[in-house]
Protein backbone atom coordinates (compact mmCIF):
# COMPACT_ATOMS: atom_id res chain seq x y z
CA UNK A 1 0.00 0.00 0.00
CA UNK A 2 1.02 3.63 -0.46
CA UNK A 3 1.60 5.39 2.82
CA UNK A 4 3.42 8.24 4.51
CA UNK A 5 5.57 7.68 7.59
CA UNK A 6 8.40 9.01 9.68
CA UNK A 7 11.13 7.20 11.61
CA UNK A 8 12.28 10.04 13.83
CA UNK A 9 11.04 13.41 15.00
CA UNK A 10 11.82 16.50 13.00
CA UNK A 11 10.67 19.00 10.39
CA UNK A 12 8.04 17.71 7.98
CA UNK A 13 10.16 17.85 4.82
CA UNK A 14 13.11 16.25 6.61
CA UNK A 15 11.41 13.22 8.15
CA UNK A 16 8.19 12.44 6.26
CA UNK A 17 8.54 9.76 3.61
CA UNK A 18 6.03 8.49 1.05
CA UNK A 19 6.30 5.02 -0.43
CA UNK A 20 5.07 1.45 -0.17
CA UNK A 21 4.43 -0.54 2.99
CA UNK A 22 2.83 -3.97 3.50
CA UNK A 23 -0.97 -4.00 3.64
CA UNK A 24 -2.22 -4.64 7.20
CA UNK A 25 -4.69 -7.43 7.98
CA UNK A 26 -7.44 -7.12 10.60
CA UNK A 27 -7.29 -9.29 13.70
CA UNK A 28 -10.14 -10.34 16.01
CA UNK A 29 -12.49 -7.45 16.69
CA UNK A 30 -10.83 -5.27 14.05
CA UNK A 31 -11.76 -3.79 10.70
CA UNK A 32 -9.62 -2.63 7.82
CA UNK A 33 -10.57 0.69 6.26
CA UNK A 34 -9.59 1.69 2.74
CA UNK A 35 -8.83 5.35 3.48
CA UNK A 36 -10.12 7.95 1.03
CA UNK A 37 -9.31 11.07 3.08
CA UNK A 38 -7.00 11.69 6.04
CA UNK A 39 -7.38 14.66 8.37
CA UNK A 40 -4.34 16.67 9.50
CA UNK A 41 -4.67 18.21 12.97
CA UNK A 42 -2.30 20.29 15.12
CA UNK A 43 -1.76 17.30 17.39
CA UNK A 44 -0.63 15.24 14.38
CA UNK A 45 2.11 17.71 13.46
CA UNK A 46 3.13 18.07 17.11
CA UNK A 47 3.44 14.28 17.35
CA UNK A 48 5.69 14.18 14.30
CA UNK A 49 7.77 17.04 15.66
CA UNK A 50 8.23 15.80 19.20
CA UNK A 51 6.12 12.97 20.58
CA UNK A 52 8.13 9.79 21.36
CA UNK A 53 8.49 7.48 18.35
CA UNK A 54 7.09 4.10 19.45
CA UNK A 55 7.72 2.08 16.29
CA UNK A 56 10.28 1.90 13.45
CA UNK A 57 7.71 3.47 11.09
CA UNK A 58 5.11 5.92 12.37
CA UNK A 59 2.18 6.49 10.02
CA UNK A 60 0.61 9.80 11.16
CA UNK A 61 -2.96 11.13 11.55
CA UNK A 62 -5.79 10.00 13.80
CA UNK A 63 -8.70 11.19 11.66
CA UNK A 64 -9.80 9.71 8.38
CA UNK A 65 -12.71 8.40 6.34
CA UNK A 66 -13.15 5.58 3.88
CA UNK A 67 -14.77 2.20 3.32
CA UNK A 68 -14.37 -1.01 5.33
CA UNK A 69 -12.98 -3.62 2.97
CA UNK A 70 -12.08 -6.45 5.37
CA UNK A 71 -13.03 -7.56 8.88
CA UNK A 72 -11.50 -9.83 11.47
CA UNK A 73 -13.11 -12.53 13.57
CA UNK A 74 -15.91 -11.36 15.88
CA UNK A 75 -16.90 -8.56 13.47
CA UNK A 76 -20.10 -8.80 11.44
CA UNK A 77 -19.37 -9.43 7.78
CA UNK A 78 -22.11 -6.97 6.88
CA UNK A 79 -19.71 -4.15 7.77
CA UNK A 80 -17.70 -4.79 4.60
CA UNK A 81 -18.55 -1.97 2.20
CA UNK A 82 -19.66 0.41 4.97
CA UNK A 83 -18.66 4.08 4.73
CA UNK A 84 -16.95 5.09 8.00
CA UNK A 85 -14.94 7.77 9.76
CA UNK A 86 -12.18 7.05 12.28
CA UNK A 87 -10.99 8.36 15.62
CA UNK A 88 -7.73 7.87 17.56
CA UNK A 89 -6.10 5.92 14.72
CA UNK A 90 -2.65 7.29 15.61
CA UNK A 91 -3.17 7.86 19.34
CA UNK A 92 -0.80 5.56 21.25
CA UNK A 93 -0.51 3.60 17.99
CA UNK A 94 1.94 3.61 15.08
CA UNK A 95 -0.54 3.11 12.23
CA UNK A 96 -2.57 6.22 11.41
CA UNK A 97 -4.71 7.20 8.45
CA UNK A 98 -2.01 8.64 6.17
CA UNK A 99 -2.06 5.36 4.25
CA UNK A 100 -4.30 3.53 1.81
CA UNK A 101 -5.32 1.10 4.57
CA UNK A 102 -5.63 1.31 8.33
CA UNK A 103 -6.63 -1.45 10.76
CA UNK A 104 -8.59 -0.41 13.84
CA UNK A 105 -10.76 -1.84 16.62
CA UNK A 106 -14.23 -1.92 15.11
CA UNK A 107 -15.61 0.75 17.46
CA UNK A 108 -13.08 3.24 16.08
CA UNK A 109 -14.63 3.00 12.63
CA UNK A 110 -17.96 4.85 12.89
CA UNK A 111 -20.72 4.82 10.28
CA UNK A 112 -20.53 7.83 7.95
CA UNK A 113 -23.92 9.05 6.68
CA UNK A 114 -24.31 9.18 2.91
CA UNK A 115 -24.82 12.95 2.99
CA UNK A 116 -21.29 13.49 4.37
CA UNK A 117 -18.30 13.27 2.00
CA UNK A 118 -15.10 11.44 2.84
CA UNK A 119 -13.27 14.79 2.98
CA UNK A 120 -15.79 16.02 5.53
CA UNK A 121 -15.65 12.72 7.42
CA UNK A 122 -11.91 13.21 7.89
CA UNK A 123 -12.68 16.30 9.99
CA UNK A 124 -14.84 14.60 12.62
CA UNK A 125 -12.62 12.61 14.97
CA UNK A 126 -10.75 15.48 16.62
CA UNK A 127 -12.29 18.83 15.57
CA UNK A 128 -16.00 17.96 15.61
CA UNK A 129 -15.94 15.69 18.66
CA UNK A 130 -13.88 18.22 20.61
CA UNK A 131 -16.27 21.01 19.74
CA UNK A 132 -19.38 18.98 20.54
CA UNK A 133 -18.04 17.84 23.90
CA UNK A 134 -16.99 21.41 24.78
CA UNK A 135 -20.49 22.71 24.02
CA UNK A 136 -22.45 19.97 25.79
CA UNK A 137 -20.42 19.01 28.87
CA UNK A 138 -21.68 19.97 32.34
CA UNK A 139 -25.04 21.40 31.37
CA UNK A 140 -26.93 22.95 28.49
CA UNK A 141 -26.02 26.09 26.58
CA UNK A 142 -29.69 26.71 25.82
CA UNK A 143 -30.46 30.37 26.40
CA UNK A 144 -26.86 31.07 27.44
CA UNK A 145 -24.13 33.33 26.13
CA UNK A 146 -21.12 31.40 24.84
CA UNK A 147 -17.64 32.63 23.93
CA UNK A 148 -15.74 30.50 21.43
CA UNK A 149 -12.07 31.41 21.42
CA UNK A 150 -10.61 31.19 17.93
CA UNK A 151 -13.89 30.67 16.14
CA UNK A 152 -12.36 30.30 12.68
CA UNK A 153 -10.18 27.38 13.78
CA UNK A 154 -11.03 23.77 13.03
CA UNK A 155 -12.58 23.21 16.47
CA UNK A 156 -13.98 26.71 16.83
CA UNK A 157 -15.92 26.56 13.56
CA UNK A 158 -17.75 23.47 14.76
CA UNK A 159 -18.21 24.89 18.27
CA UNK A 160 -20.02 27.95 16.91
CA UNK A 161 -22.39 25.72 14.97
CA UNK A 162 -23.05 23.32 17.85
CA UNK A 163 -23.70 26.22 20.22
CA UNK A 164 -26.27 27.54 17.76
CA UNK A 165 -27.84 24.11 17.17
CA UNK A 166 -28.11 23.53 20.92
CA UNK A 167 -29.92 26.81 21.50
CA UNK A 168 -27.34 29.32 22.74
CA UNK A 169 -28.90 32.78 23.00
CA UNK A 170 -25.75 34.61 21.93
CA UNK A 171 -22.46 33.39 20.50
CA UNK A 172 -19.35 35.54 20.69
CA UNK A 173 -16.02 34.58 19.14
CA UNK A 174 -12.50 35.93 18.95
CA UNK A 175 -10.67 36.22 15.63
CA UNK A 176 -7.49 37.73 14.23
CA UNK A 177 -8.71 39.11 10.90
CA UNK A 178 -11.71 40.46 9.04
CA UNK A 179 -11.73 37.35 6.84
CA UNK A 180 -12.04 35.10 9.88
CA UNK A 181 -14.75 37.32 11.34
CA UNK A 182 -16.81 36.94 8.16
CA UNK A 183 -16.45 33.15 8.29
CA UNK A 184 -17.59 33.03 11.92
CA UNK A 185 -20.62 35.19 11.24
CA UNK A 186 -21.61 32.89 8.37
CA UNK A 187 -21.32 29.89 10.68
CA UNK A 188 -23.69 31.43 13.23
CA UNK A 189 -21.73 33.74 15.53
CA UNK A 190 -23.54 36.88 16.68
CA UNK A 191 -20.47 38.93 17.57
CA UNK A 192 -16.80 38.78 16.60
CA UNK A 193 -13.91 40.41 18.45
CA UNK A 194 -10.57 40.97 16.74
CA UNK A 195 -8.19 40.33 19.63
CA UNK A 196 -5.34 41.99 17.74
CA UNK A 197 -7.07 45.36 17.39
CA UNK A 198 -9.75 45.38 20.12
CA UNK A 199 -9.82 45.00 23.90
CA UNK A 200 -11.52 41.65 24.42
CA UNK A 201 -12.57 42.33 28.02
CA UNK A 202 -14.15 45.69 27.16
CA UNK A 203 -15.97 44.30 24.13
CA UNK A 204 -17.41 41.38 26.08
CA UNK A 205 -18.58 43.71 28.85
CA UNK A 206 -20.29 45.85 26.23
CA UNK A 207 -21.89 42.87 24.49
CA UNK A 208 -23.18 41.35 27.75
CA UNK A 209 -24.03 44.60 29.55
CA UNK A 210 -21.28 43.89 32.06
CA UNK A 211 -22.54 40.43 33.00
CA UNK A 212 -19.98 38.29 31.19
CA UNK A 213 -20.43 35.06 29.24
CA UNK A 214 -21.84 31.86 30.70
CA UNK A 215 -19.42 29.49 28.99
CA UNK A 216 -15.98 29.94 27.48
CA UNK A 217 -14.66 27.33 25.06
CA UNK A 218 -10.92 27.92 25.31
CA UNK A 219 -8.21 26.85 22.86
CA UNK A 220 -5.28 28.57 24.62
CA UNK A 221 -5.72 28.72 28.37
CA UNK A 222 -2.15 29.79 29.14
CA UNK A 223 -2.34 32.90 26.98
CA UNK A 224 -5.82 33.93 28.14
CA UNK A 225 -5.73 32.85 31.80
CA UNK A 226 -5.41 36.36 33.23
CA UNK A 227 -8.33 37.67 31.19
CA UNK A 228 -10.77 34.81 31.78
CA UNK A 229 -12.02 35.74 35.29
CA UNK A 230 -12.93 39.17 33.94
CA UNK A 231 -15.21 37.89 31.18
CA UNK A 232 -17.02 34.92 32.75
CA UNK A 233 -20.40 35.49 34.41
CA UNK A 234 -21.21 34.45 37.96
CA UNK A 235 -21.23 30.64 38.22
CA UNK A 236 -19.97 30.41 34.63
CA UNK A 237 -18.06 27.52 33.09
CA UNK A 238 -14.61 27.52 31.54
CA UNK A 239 -14.06 24.58 29.19
CA UNK A 240 -10.40 24.10 28.26
CA UNK A 241 -9.26 21.81 25.47
CA UNK A 242 -5.94 23.44 24.60
CA UNK A 243 -3.01 25.51 25.83
CA UNK A 244 0.11 26.88 24.20
CA UNK A 245 2.13 26.28 27.39
CA UNK A 246 2.20 23.45 29.94
CA UNK A 247 1.65 25.73 32.95
CA UNK A 248 -1.56 27.70 33.51
CA UNK A 249 -2.08 30.14 36.39
CA UNK A 250 -5.41 31.61 37.47
CA UNK A 251 -5.85 34.29 40.11
CA UNK A 252 -7.62 32.60 42.99
CA UNK A 253 -9.74 35.44 44.36
CA UNK A 254 -11.55 36.48 41.13
CA UNK A 255 -12.21 32.83 40.28
CA UNK A 256 -13.66 31.91 43.67
CA UNK A 257 -15.69 35.11 44.06
CA UNK A 258 -17.38 34.46 40.71
CA UNK A 259 -17.83 30.74 41.43
CA UNK A 260 -16.19 29.86 38.12
CA UNK A 261 -15.82 26.19 37.26
CA UNK A 262 -12.93 25.05 35.06
CA UNK A 263 -13.14 21.77 33.15
CA UNK A 264 -10.24 20.31 31.21
CA UNK A 265 -10.51 17.52 28.65
CA UNK A 266 -8.70 15.99 25.71
CA UNK A 267 -10.69 14.25 23.00
CA UNK A 268 -8.26 11.33 22.86
CA UNK A 269 -9.01 10.28 26.43
CA UNK A 270 -12.79 10.54 26.63
CA UNK A 271 -14.35 7.75 28.68
CA UNK A 272 -16.16 5.03 26.70
CA UNK A 273 -19.50 6.27 28.01
CA UNK A 274 -18.85 9.91 27.11
CA UNK A 275 -17.38 8.89 23.76
CA UNK A 276 -20.45 6.84 22.86
CA UNK A 277 -22.79 9.64 23.92
CA UNK A 278 -20.87 12.28 21.94
CA UNK A 279 -20.50 10.12 18.83
CA UNK A 280 -24.24 9.40 18.90
CA UNK A 281 -25.06 13.12 19.20
CA UNK A 282 -22.67 13.93 16.35
CA UNK A 283 -24.29 11.27 14.17
CA UNK A 284 -27.68 12.90 14.70
CA UNK A 285 -26.30 16.31 13.75
CA UNK A 286 -24.62 14.89 10.64
CA UNK A 287 -27.81 13.22 9.46
CA UNK A 288 -29.74 16.46 9.89
CA UNK A 289 -27.65 18.04 7.15
CA UNK A 290 -27.41 21.29 9.12
CA UNK A 291 -23.72 21.00 10.03
CA UNK A 292 -21.26 22.74 7.72
CA UNK A 293 -17.67 21.53 7.33
CA UNK A 294 -14.99 24.15 6.87
CA UNK A 295 -12.28 22.53 4.74
CA UNK A 296 -9.43 24.88 3.88
CA UNK A 297 -7.20 22.79 1.62
CA UNK A 298 -6.91 19.26 0.24
CA UNK A 299 -3.46 17.85 -0.52
CA UNK A 300 -2.30 14.71 -2.33
CA UNK A 301 -0.42 12.12 -0.28
CA UNK A 302 2.79 13.03 -2.09
CA UNK A 303 2.36 16.55 -0.71
CA UNK A 304 1.83 15.53 2.92
CA UNK A 305 4.82 17.59 4.08
CA UNK A 306 3.17 20.71 2.66
CA UNK A 307 -0.07 19.76 4.44
CA UNK A 308 1.80 19.53 7.76
CA UNK A 309 3.50 22.85 7.12
CA UNK A 310 0.15 24.47 6.37
CA UNK A 311 -1.21 23.36 9.75
CA UNK A 312 1.97 24.37 11.57
CA UNK A 313 1.92 27.84 10.02
CA UNK A 314 -1.38 28.68 11.72
CA UNK A 315 -2.38 30.64 8.62
CA UNK A 316 -4.75 28.04 7.19
CA UNK A 317 -8.38 28.84 7.95
CA UNK A 318 -10.25 25.55 8.33
CA UNK A 319 -9.41 21.86 8.21
CA UNK A 320 -6.55 20.42 6.19
CA UNK A 321 -7.14 17.08 4.46
CA UNK A 322 -4.86 14.66 2.61
CA UNK A 323 -6.60 12.76 -0.19
CA UNK A 324 -5.97 9.07 -0.88
CA UNK A 325 -9.26 8.64 -2.69
CA UNK A 326 -9.31 6.24 -5.66
CA UNK A 327 -12.76 7.50 -6.64
CA UNK A 328 -14.83 10.65 -5.99
CA UNK A 329 -16.50 10.68 -2.56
Amino acid sequence: MRAAWYEKNGAAREVLKVGSLPEPLPGPGEVRVRIHSSGVNPSDVKARAGRPVIAPQMIPHSDGAGIIDAVGAEVAGERIGERVWTWNAAWRRSNGTAAEYVVLPQDQAVHLPDNVSFEEGACLGIPALTALRAVTMDGSVFGRTVLVAGGAGSVGAYAIQFARLYGAARIVTTVSSAQKAEICLRLGADDTINYKTEDVVDRIKDITNGRGVDRVIEVDAATNAKMLPEIIAQDGLLVIYGSSKPDISFEFLPMILAGIAARFFIVYEMSPEVRAETVSALHSQLRSGLLRHHIAEIYALDDIAAAHEAVESGKTVGNVVVSLSPTPS
